[in-house]
């Protein structure tokens, strides 16, 4: 019998991939992409990455993983705020400082497929 006073387990969200997010997150190198699917994990069961920002340019809601080791910065770039499912928008490998436009616009136009308002 179920102790009604034993809390649930936390649900677990479906995670969604929007265009190649997937295979552009499958070309990263293994240990890189271990580290994003452990964050991205969290954000499913309604946990918070441990390295991320927020990207409001892309739209409200829009959060970017950020993941480094010797070959380079990776990002990946997720919205959780819907009830159906955690959205990965997109998936790359930075390569200055700040996120190049292109990467911005990929985001916002995958954002858009979802329903969001930037």
């Amino acid at each position: 019998m179920v102790d009604p006073r034993r809390p649930k387990p936390p649900q677990m969200k479906p995670l969604e991939f929007l265009g190649s997010s997937r295979d552009d997150l499958a070309a990263m190198p293994a240990g890189i992409r271990h580290d994003i699917g452990l964050e991205l994990m969290r954000v499913q069961f309604g946990g918070q990455p441990t390295d991320y920002k927020p990207i409001p340019t892309v739209g409200g809601g829009v959060y970017e993983i950020r993941v480094r080791d010797s070959s380079g910065a990776y990002r990946a770039m997720y919205v959780a705020k819907f009830e159906a499912a955690v959205y990965v928008l997109h998936a790359f490998q930075k390569k200055t400082q700040r996120t190049a436009k292109t990467d911005i616009e990929l985001g916002k136009a995958r954002y858009r497929i979802i329903g969001g308002k930037p």
